[in-house]
Protein backbone atom coordinates (compact mmCIF):
# COMPACT_ATOMS: atom_id res chain seq x y z
CA UNK A 1 0.00 0.00 0.00
CA UNK A 2 1.37 3.79 -0.58
CA UNK A 3 1.71 5.77 2.66
CA UNK A 4 -1.80 7.26 2.08
CA UNK A 5 -3.22 3.85 2.20
CA UNK A 6 -1.10 2.90 5.50
CA UNK A 7 -2.41 6.39 7.36
CA UNK A 8 -6.09 5.29 5.74
CA UNK A 9 -6.33 1.89 7.20
CA UNK A 10 -4.25 3.04 10.84
CA UNK A 11 -7.14 5.14 10.58
CA UNK A 12 -9.83 2.85 10.51
CA UNK A 13 -8.26 1.03 13.06
CA UNK A 14 -8.47 3.69 14.98
CA UNK A 15 -12.37 4.18 13.96
CA UNK A 16 -13.15 0.30 14.09
CA UNK A 17 -11.01 -1.70 16.37
CA UNK A 18 -13.51 -4.86 17.00
CA UNK A 19 -13.20 -5.00 12.90
CA UNK A 20 -9.37 -5.49 13.03
CA UNK A 21 -7.70 -8.54 15.64
CA UNK A 22 -5.61 -8.08 17.01
CA UNK A 23 -7.19 -4.23 17.99
CA UNK A 24 -10.12 -5.62 19.38
CA UNK A 25 -7.98 -6.67 22.46
CA UNK A 26 -7.95 -3.13 24.27
CA UNK A 27 -3.64 -3.08 25.19
CA UNK A 28 -3.12 -3.57 21.57
CA UNK A 29 -5.29 -0.68 20.96
CA UNK A 30 -4.32 2.08 23.37
CA UNK A 31 -0.88 1.48 21.91
CA UNK A 32 -1.96 1.75 18.62
CA UNK A 33 -3.46 4.90 19.75
CA UNK A 34 -0.53 6.31 21.26
CA UNK A 35 1.43 5.14 18.08
CA UNK A 36 -0.75 6.99 16.06
CA UNK A 37 0.26 10.18 18.21
CA UNK A 38 3.88 9.56 17.54
CA UNK A 39 3.57 8.87 14.15
CA UNK A 40 2.12 11.86 13.34
CA UNK A 41 3.73 14.19 15.58
CA UNK A 42 7.39 13.26 13.25
CA UNK A 43 5.01 13.89 10.14
CA UNK A 44 4.87 17.19 11.47
CA UNK A 45 8.35 17.90 13.18
CA UNK A 46 10.93 15.70 11.86
CA UNK A 47 13.00 17.29 8.54
CA UNK A 48 15.84 15.29 7.13
CA UNK A 49 19.38 16.19 7.09
CA UNK A 50 21.08 18.56 4.49
CA UNK A 51 23.17 14.83 3.89
CA UNK A 52 20.48 12.94 3.55
CA UNK A 53 18.25 15.41 1.34
CA UNK A 54 21.19 15.75 -1.13
CA UNK A 55 21.62 11.73 -1.17
CA UNK A 56 18.49 10.98 -1.80
CA UNK A 57 17.55 14.30 -3.85
CA UNK A 58 20.52 12.35 -6.20
CA UNK A 59 19.15 9.59 -6.61
CA UNK A 60 18.36 9.32 -10.17
CA UNK A 61 17.28 5.49 -10.68
CA UNK A 62 13.92 4.36 -10.05
CA UNK A 63 14.22 2.58 -6.45
CA UNK A 64 11.50 0.49 -4.50
CA UNK A 65 11.73 1.49 -0.87
CA UNK A 66 9.03 -1.07 0.39
CA UNK A 67 8.40 -0.71 4.72
CA UNK A 68 7.71 -4.02 6.76
CA UNK A 69 5.32 -2.71 9.35
CA UNK A 70 2.54 -2.89 11.50
CA UNK A 71 0.13 -0.22 13.38
CA UNK A 72 0.77 -1.61 16.41
CA UNK A 73 4.77 -1.71 16.37
CA UNK A 74 5.85 1.20 18.68
CA UNK A 75 9.39 1.30 16.52
CA UNK A 76 7.38 1.98 13.01
CA UNK A 77 5.82 4.97 15.16
CA UNK A 78 9.10 6.52 14.93
CA UNK A 79 10.91 5.29 11.93
CA UNK A 80 8.21 4.38 9.27
CA UNK A 81 7.37 8.40 9.52
CA UNK A 82 10.34 9.27 9.30
CA UNK A 83 11.71 7.06 5.99
CA UNK A 84 8.73 8.45 4.32
CA UNK A 85 9.91 12.58 5.00
CA UNK A 86 12.88 11.22 3.76
CA UNK A 87 11.62 10.07 -0.01
CA UNK A 88 8.48 11.82 -0.35
CA UNK A 89 10.14 14.42 -2.64
CA UNK A 90 12.13 12.17 -5.20
CA UNK A 91 9.61 10.48 -7.88
CA UNK A 92 12.06 7.94 -8.55
CA UNK A 93 11.44 6.43 -5.25
CA UNK A 94 8.22 4.29 -5.10
CA UNK A 95 7.15 4.13 -1.24
CA UNK A 96 5.58 1.02 -0.58
CA UNK A 97 3.74 -0.45 2.85
CA UNK A 98 3.44 -4.14 3.25
CA UNK A 99 2.33 -5.24 6.60
CA UNK A 100 3.68 -8.12 8.62
CA UNK A 101 1.22 -9.62 9.32
CA UNK A 102 -0.64 -10.20 5.83
CA UNK A 103 -0.16 -12.29 3.17
CA UNK A 104 2.08 -12.54 1.19
CA UNK A 105 4.23 -12.14 3.76
CA UNK A 106 7.32 -10.75 3.27
CA UNK A 107 8.91 -10.55 6.50
CA UNK A 108 9.64 -14.37 6.58
CA UNK A 109 12.46 -13.37 3.89
CA UNK A 110 13.99 -10.58 6.61
CA UNK A 111 13.86 -11.79 9.95
CA UNK A 112 16.08 -10.75 12.71
CA UNK A 113 17.92 -13.32 14.93
CA UNK A 114 15.15 -15.38 13.69
CA UNK A 115 12.41 -13.24 14.52
CA UNK A 116 9.73 -11.35 12.80
CA UNK A 117 10.97 -7.60 13.75
CA UNK A 118 9.73 -4.52 12.13
CA UNK A 119 10.14 -2.37 10.71
CA UNK A 120 11.93 -3.68 8.17
CA UNK A 121 13.26 -1.21 5.22
CA UNK A 122 14.28 -2.95 2.26
CA UNK A 123 15.76 -0.93 -0.87
CA UNK A 124 15.43 -2.43 -4.68
CA UNK A 125 16.82 -1.34 -7.83
CA UNK A 126 13.92 -1.40 -10.34
CA UNK A 127 14.95 -4.97 -11.59
CA UNK A 128 14.13 -6.52 -8.17
CA UNK A 129 17.51 -6.98 -6.88
CA UNK A 130 17.57 -5.71 -2.99
CA UNK A 131 20.36 -2.94 -2.31
CA UNK A 132 19.95 -2.28 1.32
CA UNK A 133 18.26 -3.86 3.87
CA UNK A 134 17.51 -1.97 6.98
CA UNK A 135 15.93 -2.41 10.63
CA UNK A 136 14.37 -2.95 12.66
CA UNK A 137 15.70 0.07 14.58
CA UNK A 138 18.69 2.01 14.50
CA UNK A 139 22.13 -0.56 15.35
CA UNK A 140 22.66 1.36 18.71
CA UNK A 141 19.00 1.09 19.82
CA UNK A 142 19.42 -2.37 18.77
CA UNK A 143 22.29 -3.35 20.77
CA UNK A 144 20.22 -1.74 23.88
CA UNK A 145 17.07 -3.57 23.12
CA UNK A 146 18.97 -7.17 22.62
CA UNK A 147 21.05 -6.35 26.31
CA UNK A 148 17.86 -5.44 28.32
CA UNK A 149 16.32 -8.23 26.72
CA UNK A 150 18.93 -10.33 28.32
CA UNK A 151 19.15 -8.97 31.61
CA UNK A 152 15.40 -10.18 31.62
CA UNK A 153 13.77 -6.57 31.78
CA UNK A 154 10.24 -6.20 31.27
CA UNK A 155 8.52 -5.33 28.50
CA UNK A 156 7.52 -1.81 30.02
CA UNK A 157 11.12 -1.29 31.24
CA UNK A 158 11.89 -1.96 27.49
CA UNK A 159 9.79 0.39 25.63
CA UNK A 160 10.12 3.46 28.06
CA UNK A 161 13.71 3.26 27.44
CA UNK A 162 13.45 2.58 23.23
CA UNK A 163 10.69 5.63 23.42
CA UNK A 164 13.45 8.08 25.39
CA UNK A 165 15.78 6.89 23.07
CA UNK A 166 13.77 7.66 19.42
CA UNK A 167 13.27 11.18 21.30
CA UNK A 168 16.53 11.78 22.43
CA UNK A 169 18.14 11.03 18.94
CA UNK A 170 15.16 12.59 16.75
CA UNK A 171 16.19 10.22 13.75
CA UNK A 172 19.77 11.18 13.07
CA UNK A 173 21.02 7.27 13.51
CA UNK A 174 18.82 6.19 10.91
CA UNK A 175 19.43 8.99 8.84
CA UNK A 176 23.35 7.80 9.31
CA UNK A 177 22.44 4.55 8.73
CA UNK A 178 21.28 5.16 5.62
CA UNK A 179 23.78 7.37 4.57
CA UNK A 180 26.22 5.14 5.20
CA UNK A 181 24.38 2.15 2.97
CA UNK A 182 23.47 4.22 0.35
CA UNK A 183 27.03 5.70 -0.20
Amino acid sequence: MTFQEYLDYFEQILASPAEYPPYDDVEYFNYTKLNWSRMNRWLKRFEPSAVMKNLVASITEHQHWIVITEPWCGDAAHSVAQLYQIVKNNPNIDFDIQLRDTHPFLIDDYLTNGGKSIPKLIIRNDVGHDKVIWGPRPQALQAIFESMKAESKSFEEIKEVLQKWYNEDKGIALQDELIAKLT
